[in-house]
């Protein structure tokens, strides 16, 4: 640093007396004695300073604070703080030595603090046209006033009476953090920072937790900017003289220091945003100081090489001497930058609240941004590095979006070199962040990465980014897709303006192309690839859109020495092409990626139009050729046919393509006429129902080519029956095949459009009833003709719902459909699966259709249609699904067809189970089939819980919203039902420990939780599953007499696992009609075998009398709360009836046995850092409820009323002595307090109730404070120290690697690991 002499030696004098105090106040356990606090202060320490009250002491464990200069103007600048000169002595005169240390509170002597203040101030409030307004925290809070007037107004009061003004300020801060209490004029003269914290403290609104900066709502978020914006405004106008006035600053410093320490949340969050953004604004300072010593150096050097005759050496003393002054404001800018860094960012980055190290952090990358040359090192990149470990993800957050704001200044990258290549791996793990936003800005980061540097980020960092094009969460794969896009395709070749642009194959697009197929392919997703187009559609929407490109690349011959695509690379191209369609003419991400449609604005709506218009014209002329050279590919040909669904068909007509569209209805008739696949019939008659819209003139061209097709194709397969089925020998291969193939294009065509017109219907009965009665019909056949027949009862349907019909109408649509119906009932036997689980969709959508929900919505006429299945059907439905669904995975053949084994499998086979499970449930909860069904499909919920646990689960709440009684029988079915089994496989004499009842009493547990925590809502539920139990359990006597239980005791302990359930006189009810089945024997048996019973009773027992505990159990929950008032003792007689009692008490009531021998602990007291407490005096709401210890109670008569208050008043008493004992207690512990760390905090009510185990230092007094941590700890931690000159900085090598954890936290000093 250059600096004259003087200067050098005046600090390091000061430096060598700072350093010579540090260790006198240094607290190593003997030796020196301690200082007391009233040593801790300006007068003391600095002799020199004009400071009138002491500074907290924690400020000079910070670095030094510059006191030896005075005021100082510039010669060139001049603020709203200037001094000008005062002719009428108003303004007093800073002073040196003791008197000027005492003037500014001996000025004030005699006159009430608040009284006096600057023109616009008032006894401390703030004057607007001479009118008495509000104190300065109204003011900002209001927001309605120019935030530069408010400071100019403050600054012009405190010109006039320093600690007027500053004893505003200061209740500002306090009142900003939500603080009731105000600093008075008494308190600010003769009470340290730590005394008046305690005293805020104390003032502190307890019963709300909330403050100004967490307040919701517009005008509190408008506060925290005016906030921000006050400070940053106070020091930029002050920044010319009353920064240097060794006074305001120290205060205000010295009391955010105190504040931020404090255990309070509300202060330390309030004050640390403020230190924060004062350091921020001292930043601002410190950059234009050095802009002006680089400019001042300058026209100093240029005027001393000057020749000697025109060199003027009054120019050269008046430019040493801005200097001088410049170097003096920078050296006291270091010090205060330095007390706040070290006093408030370097504990609070650590806080145990998030929103406070997201400050710390937010800022110091501004700080870095904006100061590079004295921030931007290792020293301090050093804390974003380990903070983007936290385990909140808005503080990760705030470290991504501080180093995208350097990594974007190329020109810093190469001081971040050494950061990078540590931080590199961490950065990248963090794009798979379970935080949404962290896992975006990551990715964005790592972007500007590789723009900084194509050699930073290895092949397998790009590859971890690559795939995550491919999320579910757009953005993160919009980001992910910018990543791709500058890795990959940023670089193109030039062009040549004065060239026409090339198209197709020729454009610079192409060789893009071909690597986003590549790409594609190599990713092995090749089913996302509207996925893939979406992550990059809104930054590589030009390449995307060149479907010129894509079409030549498909159609025209590949240039000499052009490698030409594979048959794998143009399907590939084809369904990119496609998605990109797709996305240009729905303007919507492909489903999972969006919530739904948004509205499109007007330029979007315009986009959306011009690019239909453009590719219809493209590909109205291209699509023939293209389906003509690519026909006989089922997978091409596919994904072309849905192309016409995005054209805009008016240009057909206004473009005079006609003759396009008979090339396109030619070759889709060609393509039914070879194919046979269903996708590919299925895209022919999606396509044919997209021209076949009567809003364009091409309606009737397409209409009639599509009934030709239609009409040979339904000739063609009634001829082709009729000789299938009369042919008495069994039919051969080739007609069966014939058969099947005209039967297929018939249904794919069935599906979008209505042949009701063809009778289809009876050629289909005819065929699956004679497959019926001979047992041999192809199974493809059967499966196809389910399906069409399907269709033609569905087109029926939706006829007679849009048109209305006749009483004919409906009498054939019933008859056929129950026809139908049968047909698929006989179905559910065939021998092959495929056809089975054909039959029995179909059989459960039509019995879905045509249940009672169809005359819903006003539609009565469909009255005769409603279909109710018979207790055979229902028992053939649920037959299928127990031999078919709840199989082993190794068992399920039907899909694989035992040649398959591949895991690709395995999850198509569960899929199609799920479905097959999802279709009955759908009966089941939609009252189609009877309820008591489901008890089959409840009781495997345990067993097939990985596979089908979320549908059995949701079907069981779905079915208990529509009957609770029901379902909770249903429920006990279930268990009733495992327990047969049980019995019939193990007798019943089994182990009542063995696996198989364990499992049953599990599986109990579990439908008890079912129920949820509101036992009122599922009162009668609970007490009819608990009746059916009981009578099961006793339903069959011992055949051995009474001496021995009834043969289904033992379910008893499974009905147990619902007891909780029960209210508590819900419980004697239950209880009472347990003793109906139970002999005065059975009450007086204590055999094993009897254990069941006793157990049960038990539960029922437990919590079941004694209504004077209930009330009191009652009372201490509410009285638990540490927030709660006092409570008032009873002033006259209440009943509480049963019936009115809260769940909670109840709940209470069934630990009543065990908490009442549950021994007194002690709760450790509460701890605060800045505030040293007196000894403490706990208020009654501040206090704990203690747990007393109780007798075991005995049976006893019931008490009556009179004798229940008189033992409350009892317990009363009892509970105050344990109360004082409690805060003797208290008192002990804080005097002999040993460790300050590992205090915990419990209070929810005024002090923080974190208790996540997080590194911080809240609970550390701040005496002493940084020689604490620097025991266990290498911080490391550097004083700012403001680069030199510009023209006179040299380059130096990189400091000491400062990013190993090991040299900042020791494990053993903190007790936890960092986040």
């Amino acid at each position: 640093m250059i600096a004259a002499p003087e200067i050098q030696a005046d600090f390091s004098l000061l430096q060598d007396f700072l350093t010579r105090r540090s260790d006198d106040i240094s607290v190593d356990g003997g030796g020196t004695t301690p200082l007391a606090p009233s040593d801790f202060t300006c007068t003391s320490l600095l002799p020199s300073t004009n400071c009138a009250r002491p500074l907290d002491p924690s400020l000079h464990d910070m670095g030094p604070l510059s006191c030896n200069a005075g005021p100082r103007e510039t010669d060139t600048h001049f603020s709203s703080d200037t001094d000008f000169d005062d002719s009428e002595g108003k303004i007093p005169k800073q002073g040196k030595g003791k008197k000027g240390k005492k003037g500014a509170a001996e000025r004030n002597k005699g006159a009430p603090l608040r009284g006096g203040g600057g023109p616009n101030w008032m006894n401390g409030h703030h004057q607007q046209n001479g009118v008495e307004n509000m104190m300065l925290f109204e003011v900002v809070k209001m927001g309605k006033s120019a935030m530069q007037s408010v400071v100019d107004d403050w600054i012009e009061a405190y010109k006039h009476n320093k600690d007027v003004a500053l004893l505003d300020l200061i209740n500002f801060f306090i009142q900003c953090s939500g603080c009731k209490g105000v600093v008075s004029g008494e308190m600010f003269r003769h009470m340290q920072n730590s005394e008046i914290i305690r005293r805020m403290t104390e003032e502190f609104d307890e019963d709300s937790g909330d403050y100004p900066l967490t307040m919701a709502g517009p005008q509190w978020k408008k506060f925290k900017f005016s906030f921000c914006e006050f400070i940053g405004v106070l020091v930029r106008q002050c920044q010319y003289s009353i920064i240097y006035d060794e006074y305001m600053m120290d205060t205000v410093i010295s009391l955010l220091t105190g504040l931020s320490d404090s255990q309070v949340r509300a202060f330390r969050h309030t004050s640390t945003l403020a230190a924060m953004k004062l350091m921020t604004a001292l930043v601002n300072v410190a950059l234009n100081l050095s802009i002006n010593m680089d400019n001042t150096q300058r026209q100093y050097e240029a005027e001393r090489n000057k020749m000697i005759g025109k060199r003027a050496n009054d120019r050269l003393e008046l430019l040493l001497q801005k200097r001088k002054e410049l170097q003096e404001n920078q050296d006291e800018i270091e010090n205060m930058m330095n007390a706040i860094f070290k006093g408030v960012f370097v504990h609070r980055y650590r806080d145990a609240i998030a929103e406070i190290r997201a400050i710390c952090i937010e800022e110091i990358g501004v700080w870095m941004k904006m100061y590079s040359d004295a921030f931007l090192n290792d020293s301090y990149l050093k804390y974003v590095g380990w903070t983007m470990h936290d385990k909140q993800g808005e503080v990760r957050l705030k470290c991504l979006t501080a180093l995208q704001g350097l990594y974007y200044n190329r020109e810093l990258n190469s001081k971040l070199e050494l950061f990078t290549s540590r931080f590199k791996d961490r950065i990248v793990s963090m794009t798979l962040d379970k935080e949404y936003d962290v896992a975006v800005q990551a990715i964005k980061l790592l972007t500007l990465v590789l723009q900084s540097s194509d050699e930073v980020l290895t092949a397998e960092d790009c590859e971890n980014v690559y795939h995550l094009v491919y999320s579910a969460h757009r953005p993160v794969a919009v980001a992910a897709g910018e990543f791709l896009y500058k890795k990959l395709f940023s670089c193109r070749e030039p062009e040549d303006d004065g060239i026409l642009k090339r198209r197709g194959r020729l454009s610079p697009n192409a060789n893009l192309v071909k690597t986003l197929v590549f790409f594609f392919l190599e990713s092995e997703l090749h089913e996302h690839a509207a996925y893939l187009v979406d992550s990059m559609w809104d930054c590589a929407t030009e390449l995307l859109k060149d479907w010129e490109c894509m079409n030549s690349l498909l159609l025209d011959d590949p240039l000499n020495g052009e490698e030409a695509l594979t048959d794998r690379q143009e399907s590939a191209l084809i369904e990119i092409m496609l998605c990109t369609i797709r996305q240009a003419a729905e303007c919507h991400p492909p489903v999972g990626r969006g919530t739904g449609k948004r509205v499109l604005t007007a330029k979007e709506k315009k986009a959306q139009l011009d690019d239909k218009t453009r590719l219809t014209e493209l590909f109205a002329v291209s699509l023939p050729q293209l389906l003509a050279k690519y026909s006989v590919d089922a997978e091409k040909v596919t994904n072309l046919l849905l192309l016409p669904q995005y054209f805009d068909l008016e240009i057909y007509t206004t473009g005079r393509l006609e003759k396009h569209l008979e090339a396109l209805l030619r070759q889709i008739r060609s393509i039914v006429e070879k194919h046979t696949d269903t996708d590919v019939l299925e895209a022919c008659s999606k396509t044919y129902h997209a021209l076949c819209n009567e809003e364009f003139t091409i309606f009737n061209r397409v209409d009639i080519a599509k009934s030709q097709l239609i009409d040979e194709l339904a000739d063609k397969f009634n001829r082709l029956l009729e000789d299938f089925l009369q042919e008495e020998e069994e039919p051969d291969e080739d007609d069966a095949y014939q058969v099947l193939s005209t039967l297929k294009r018939i249904t794919a065509f069935h599906n979008a459009h209505d042949l009701s017109r063809w009778d289809l219907f009876s050629s289909n009965y005819k065929l699956l009833k004679t497959g019926i009665e001979n047992g041999d019909m192809p199974e493809q056949i059967v499966i196809h003709a389910l399906q069409c027949t399907h269709y033609v009862i569905l087109w029926q349907l939706a006829k007679i719902s849009e048109t209305g019909s006749t009483k004919e109408e409906l009498i054939t649509l019933k008859r056929q459909m129950r026809v139908f119906c049968q047909i698929c009932q006989h179905y559910l036997t065939n021998v092959h699966t495929a056809v089975k689980e054909q039959a029995f969709t179909i059989l459960c959508d039509v019995l879905m259709i045509f249940s009672h929900q169809i005359v819903a919505g006003g539609r009565d006429m469909l009255e005769p249609l409603v279909y109710s299945p018979d207790s055979s059907l229902q028992s053939e439905l649920l037959s299928f699904i127990l031999d078919h669904v709840f199989i082993d995975q190794d068992d399920d053949n039907s899909s694989t067809d035992g040649q398959q084994d591949d895991e690709a499998s395995k999850i198509e086979a569960l899929h199609k189970r799920r479905n097959l499970l999802a279709a009955f449930c759908k009966l089941i909860v939609y009252n189609v089939v009877e309820m008591n069904t489901a008890a089959d499909i409840f009781k495997q919920y345990m067993r097939y819980y990985n596979d089908y646990g979320d549908i059995i689960k949701e079907t069981m709440s779905k079915t208990r919203q529509i009957d609770k009684i029901q379902c909770a029988k249903t429920l006990i079915l279930s268990l009733q039902q495992l327990f047969n089994e049980m019995i019939q496989e193990h007798s019943y004499n089994f182990d009542r420990s063995s696996p198989t009842f364990s499992g049953i009493k599990e599986l109990a547990r579990r439908f008890a939780l079912t129920f949820g925590l509101d036992q009122l809502k599922t009162r009668e539920a609970i007490a009819m599953l608990h009746k059916d139990g009981i009578e099961f359990a006793f339903k069959e006597p011992s055949p051995q007499g009474e001496v021995h239980p009834p043969l289904n005791m033992a379910f008893l302990d499974i009905l147990s696992e619902f007891s909780s359930k029960l209210l508590r006189q819900d419980k004697k009810t239950v209880y009472s009609y347990l003793e109906k089945f139970m002999t005065f024997q059975m009450s007086l048996r204590r055999e094993d075998v009897w254990l069941p019973l006793m157990s049960y009773r038990n539960s029922l027992l437990a919590g079941g009398d004694d209504d004077t505990m209930s009330v009191m159990s009652g009372m201490s929950g509410r009285g638990s709360s540490v927030r709660s008032k006092k409570t008032k003792p009873a002033t006259g007689k209440r009943k509480i009836p049963e019936a009115e009692e809260s769940s909670s008490s109840d709940s209470m009531w069934l630990n009543r046995e065990q908490t009442m021998t549950t021994p007194v602990m002690m709760q450790t007291p509460q701890l605060t850092s800045t505030i040293m407490r007196e000894p403490k005096r706990l208020r009654p709401e501040e206090s704990y409820m203690p747990v007393y210890p109780m007798q075991p109670e005995h049976h006893q008569p019931p008490i009556d009323y009179n004798t229940q208050v008189t033992w409350m008043l009892a317990q009363r008493q009892q509970e105050e002595v344990a109360r004082q004992q409690q805060e003797r207690a208290a008192m002990n512990y804080v005097k002999l307090r040993s460790n300050l760390q590992q205090a915990i905090r419990r209070n929810p009510g005024l002090m923080e109730d974190d208790e996540e185990p997080i590194v911080e230092d809240v609970m550390m007094s701040s005496e002493g404070r940084i020689e604490d941590l620097n025991e266990g700890m290498d911080f490391d931690t550097m004083d700012i120290d403001l680069p030199p000159s510009k023209n006179r900085r040299e380059r130096t090598e990189l400091k000491p690697d400062y990013f190993d954890p090991a040299s900042i936290m020791d494990e053993s000093v903190l007790g936890v690991s960092m986040f």
